[in-house]
């Protein structure tokens, strides 16, 4: 059975996936990045996780691409996919997606779960879209019966860009008016994007029905979660991680 979470983990409202599966997103002081802290405290943290989960985490070697892998037993920390985003049926195997700026998307389904890394790049080349196919592939469902959940991620105030960004999102980079794009002169042109509002719009599109979270900005609220951008203004360098398995936390 799984133990409860850390009170100060996110947790998704009761009915934003619905009563079948476990999931939450870790915050700052619990680091679950094998290359952001000591290899002991690591396997500690991933451990106490599985305990929270009732499940074991499986994590990704995360590229920024847009590959989905279905989680098997055999799958561990040593031999991670190369992928970032993942799909599992079996209770016994959590989907663990790390992050610290970039946006976790968590999915459900009856009968699966998936989880996916939603960089800039990820998003633009259909990494949710490419989460959604496969696990609706794996659990013989339909695109309605999917619920996601945004974890936290650098916010519309926080999250500058250039014009290569609007521009891989099939905007205009020389229109100021962009949906989802605050133009900021800063001297040169300069965007602020709201990557959690990309993504709903593309999850929209792709026909998914329920839509929650996403509030949270990593950079903005120090204390609370690991930011990768605010490791240059010297915050603690860590991941956190989003993650989701079949079964009720009870």
């Amino acid at each position: 059975m799984p133990s409860e979470p850390r009170a100060e983990w996110l947790r998704p409202a009761p009915d934003a996936l619905g009563p079948q599966v476990r999931a939450l997103m870790t915050t700052r002081g619990f680091n679950l990045g094998r290359k952001a802290g000591p290899a002991e405290q690591v396997r500690a943290h991933r451990e106490e996780l599985a305990r929270h989960l009732g499940a074991r985490p499986v994590f990704l070697d995360q590229v920024h691409g847009v590959d989905v892998v279905r989680l098997r037993p055999h799958l561990h920390d040593d031999n991670a996919p190369r992928a970032d985003a993942a799909v599992s049926t079996d209770p016994e195997l959590a989907v663990a997606v790390l992050v610290a700026d970039c946006l976790p998307v968590l999915f459900a389904a009856p009968g699966g779960v998936a989880g996916a890394h939603a960089g800039w790049r990820g998003l633009a080349g259909g990494v949710l879209e490419n989460t959604v196919a496969a696990l609706c592939e794996a659990a013989g469902c339909e695109l309605r019966d999917v619920r996601a959940w945004l974890g936290a991620c650098i916010g519309p105030e926080a999250f500058e860009v250039g014009s290569e960004v609007v521009a891989a999102f099939g905007r205009e980079p020389l229109t100021r008016d962009q949906p989802l794009f605050a133009f900021r002169p800063n001297p040169a042109p300069r965007w602020r994007a709201d990557l959690a509002g990309l993504a709903r719009e593309r999850l929209a599109v792709a026909g998914v029905g329920a839509i929650s979270g996403g509030q949270w900005c990593t950079l903005g609220e120090e204390s609370r979660f690991f930011s990768f951008r605010g490791e240059a203004r010297g915050r603690p360098v860590g991941r956190m991680a989003a993650c989701i398995a079949l079964g009720g936390l009870g």
